[in-house]
């Protein structure tokens, strides 16, 4: 059996160590049902947090100044008890963080429900967004949905409202055909109900591309940025410049390539992945946190951030070169195992079990 191969059979076992053992991920995941993280070992300190607050950055041209570091909403509908839900938001709060991420969809509601209560009190601190699930159609669908999503994050108005998931090659057609989610975008935009509108996807950056090319006054927009990307059907080359020159305000995620696999074989740290991510050009990286612990360790990391030089960028870049090529740790690229199941409801394909790699 060639070296290859054994390392190639023992990667699972090797995943499942390394995810019970002393590191916790700086969880950009894959998405709700891919998801994965590390805890220290039992009986680990604590980490240290730094004095002072993650720094924060221009949200590209809205006037808008976010922290370096965003939380991620799915994970607060996966923490088993809602106290320490509430908890994590009042503690990243605490800390300077104020970019929260959500999605009508998460938990089925669940997620944006737990952050509402969370953030009462606190709004006007924050900078809250959530996402529309009709994955490009239905204007009307997509009203009622925001309305839900208000009422669930007890709130009259959202600053960033992203149409969810376009990751398949004719979603922005859908998007912009008439009475498409384009059309709730502006709709929602002129009611005053949103400030700031935007779109977000995992699969391919030529579909993002394309929907910029429909030329749609976009705010914001939302794309996998870690090392792996950088040489594999890569946003970063492809997608963020562009985004860049038009003043759009970037959000990065999943910065370990997924859900921690990275860590194993991908030859780079969570801290390597974190700061690779918020080292680019980019408003916020948003981070998905379970645990009071991960909490914990990921404030250590961007408050004390420093931003990696040219060299150390590409040294984390070369490390990982090896199996960026083939997608292994970036498998929301390469099958649809990862998508959204409304999503892949939308577009009739089968089940998750279903679904070949």
């Amino acid at each position: 059996m060639t070296e290859e191969m054994l390392r190639m059979e023992n990667f699972d076992k090797n995943r499942r160590a390394v995810l019970k053992g002393a590191v916790a991920l700086s969880a950009a995941a894959l998405l709700p049902d891919g998801t994965a993280r590390a805890q220290n070992s039992a009986g680990a300190a604590t980490p240290s947090i730094p004095e002072g607050e993650v720094p924060k950055r221009p949200m590209g041209k809205t006037g808008l100044q976010v922290s370096y570091m965003g939380i991620g909403g799915y994970h607060l509908g996966s923490v088993k008890e809602e106290g320490e839900a509430m908890d994590i938001v009042a503690k990243a709060i605490d800390h300077g963080v104020n970019f929260f991420d959500n999605a009508w969809e998460y938990h089925e509601g669940l997620s944006e429900e737990r952050m509402g209560k969370a953030l009462e009190g606190k709004r006007d601190r924050v900078v809250l967004m959530t996402k529309v699930c009709t994955h490009g159609r239905g204007k009307d669908v997509a009203m009622r949905m925001l309305e839900e999503s208000l009422r669930r994050l007890k709130t009259d108005h959202l600053d960033v409202w992203q149409v969810h998931e376009v990751i398949y090659d004719n979603d922005p057609d859908l998007s912009f055909a008439p009475g498409g989610a384009a059309e709730a975008l502006q709709q929602a935009k002129q009611q005053g109900k949103v400030r700031f509108v935007g779109f977000t996807g995992h699969k391919d950056p030529e579909i993002h591309l394309k929907m910029l090319s429909h030329g749609f006054p976009f705010d914001t927009v939302q794309m996998p940025l870690n090392a792996f990307d950088a040489t594999f059907r890569s946003f970063e080359q492809h997608v963020l410049p562009e985004a860049n020159k038009r003043g759009m305000a970037v959000f990065g995620m999943k910065s370990l390539g997924g859900s921690g696999e990275s860590v194993v074989g991908g030859g780079i740290t969570p801290e390597d992945g974190l700061r690779y991510a918020m080292s680019l050009p980019v408003a916020t990286t948003i981070s998905g946190m379970d645990s009071m612990q991960v909490l914990e360790q990921n404030l250590k990391v961007a408050i004390g951030f420093k931003p990696m030089t040219a060299a150390e960028m590409q040294a984390v870049r070369d490390r990982s070169k090896r199996d960026a090529g083939d997608g292994r740790y970036e498998l929301f690229k390469t099958t649809k195992k990862y998508d959204g199941k409304i999503g892949r409801q939308q577009h009739q394909f089968p089940e998750i079990e279903q679904v070949p790699l």
